[in-house]
């Protein structure tokens, strides 16, 4: 872990700041204690990102959970109460690790991972759109009337140091590849703060600033922690809130740990056995010193991708710097313009919702765009459960109707003989329900061997299975496993790219759909 320090760190700092709005605001969204927000995200970084298998994810607390959390601290009777929910859920999850339940991530198709990913960019924009302008909750719903000259001169400013660090500077030397453009943007907003306080038109209102809480000594800081009531766990309704946690949180754990894997450039397979067990004991932690329940959260995950992030040292550096600075910092921190952070968040949204997503997605058909499409709006316009509820729904809609069910998808030779020769026939037509078996019989081919993949008899191919053999073949090199690919489109060997394979290569009628 220790060897990607260089990228590693740059990337903790990026994921800081857009963990420390999210922490504050997701707490605030949920009614609970602005400080549990804060102890989601530290638990989040350090335990969970020190227990996870996952090089690149980052936990903390969840909008998705927002709501669940907001009802059920008035249901159960007090912030205290439901605590005890939130250790609860994490017993629970312990049980779905050991229990082997993170399987059930690979029955997503990837068109709704896709749209998934692109929902919450959109929502990020539409959100940080206001704040990026100054927007002052208290005034009520936004206008061009409540604009903040000074907020909205920081963001572009910031929006500018952002767009020429990624694209220019980053690429000029080590020093700009260490002291990342977010670091640089905040600095700047933090002077443009503390220099405009006497001017009436720009200076920027204290509550377009960060808030984080203030503690006047250590007691006061101990203070803010908050331990359940455990006296409340014969309360039904504690419990049925504690297994919504669980499931609800699971969920949204493998189904992050899906898309990260997706855009990491490096490939790398969570387990997500190991995922539950990790969100398990954080959710544990987390409710027994009175912090908010934890996911794997792709705002936080992407961005530290985006940033170069290589190994868990970032998540759990950002862990720390949470931690030291609400302890060390707290004031400097509150002089942070929203706007500066909204910037940086846009970055982070524009990144997920890229137009060449949509385009690249409705290219490879309706199969793929309507789920993608149906996904986003449902996320839009209701929320990420429903979202990817639908996208689901429309996506299982659309393999009904192909009528694809093969249960001999897969079929294996030669795996006893002595000179590693080894062939894989895939049947018919194969789905993205059958992602998970075919991944295992990829991470169990051995090194040193020769493999050949038979696609002759494959009538259809989802993009999916694609995508897995493409990420194989990547593997492949490094444990020299040479691979055949035969095909009614031709026979290659050691693809390159076998997504540009499909796409260079013209099908015969009735072939690969």
């Amino acid at each position: 872990m220790f060897k990607t320090i260089k990228n590693d760190l740059p990337a903790s700092v990026v994921v800081f700041f857009v963990a420390l709005p999210l922490c504050l605001g997701i707490a605030l969204a949920s009614g609970a204690p602005l400080f549990s927000g804060l102890i989601a995200g530290i638990i989040g970084g350090i335990v969970v990102g020190a227990i996870s298998g996952s090089k690149i994810g980052v936990s903390g607390p969840a909008a998705g959970l927002a709501a669940i959390v907001l009802t059920a601290i008035g249901t159960l009777g007090g912030f205290e109460n439901f605590l005890v929910a939130v250790v609860i859920g994490g017993v629970i999850q312990l049980f779905l690790g050991f229990a082997k339940a993170g399987v059930i991530a690979y029955f997503f198709p990837s068109s709704v991972i896709k749209g998934m990913l692109t929902g919450i960019g959109v929502i990020i924009i539409m959100k940080q759109i206001p704040f990026f302008f100054g927007y002052d909750k208290s005034e009520g719903s936004f206008s061009m009337d409540s604009i903040s000259i000074g907020s909205t001169i920081v963001a572009i400013l910031s929006l500018a140091i952002l767009i020429l660090w990624q694209q220019v500077l980053s690429k000029k030397g080590k020093i700009f590849q260490l002291v990342q453009g977010p670091l640089v943007a905040v600095v700047v907003g933090i002077i443009f703060y503390v220099v405009t306080q006497g001017n009436e038109q720009l200076a920027i209102g204290v509550k377009q600033l960060v808030s984080v809480p203030v503690p006047e000594s250590m007691e006061s800081f101990l203070g803010q922690f908050t331990f359940p009531n455990f006296s409340a766990i014969s309360d039904k309704q504690v419990w049925i809130t504690g297994f919504t946690i669980a499931v609800v949180a699971s969920l949204e754990t493998l189904l992050c740990v899906e898309a990260t894997d997706k855009i990491d450039p490096d490939k790398n397979v969570t387990p997500t056995n190991r995922e539950l067990l990790a969100q398990g004991t954080g959710n544990i932690i987390s409710g027994l010193i009175g912090g908010l329940p934890v996911t794997q959260v792709i705002v936080r995950s992407s961005a530290n991708i985006q940033s170069g992030g290589k190994s868990k040292m970032s998540a759990i550096i950002h862990g720390f710097l949470l931690l030291i600075s609400i302890v060390v910092i707290p004031n400097l921190l509150n002089k942070i313009p929203l706007s500066v952070l909204a910037s940086v968040l846009l970055i982070v949204g524009y990144k997920l919702a890229n137009p060449q997503v949509f385009i690249k997605m409705f290219k490879l058909g309706w199969k793929q765009f309507l789920p993608f499409i149906v996904t986003i709006v449902g996320i839009v316009s209701i929320d990420l459960l429903w979202g990817i509820a639908l996208g689901l729904a429309v996506g299982i809609f659309v393999i009904l109707q192909k009528n694809y069910q093969n249960s001999h998808f897969l079929h294996k030779e030669g795996e006893d003989v002595k000179d590693g020769k080894l062939k894989i026939t895939l049947a018919e037509e194969v789905t993205f329900f059958n992602k998970g078996a075919i991944l295992k019989e990829l991470d169990n081919i051995p090194k040193d061997s020769n493999l050949e993949i038979d696609l002759m008899n494959t009538r259809y191919l989802d993009n999916d299975i694609i995508e897995i053999l493409e990420d194989f073949a990547f593997k492949a090199k490094e444990r020299n496993i040479n691979i055949k690919l035969i095909s009614e489109r031709g026979i290659i060997e050691n693809p390159k790219s076998i997504v540009e394979f499909f796409e260079l290569n013209p099908k015969p009628k009735s072939s690969l759909s």
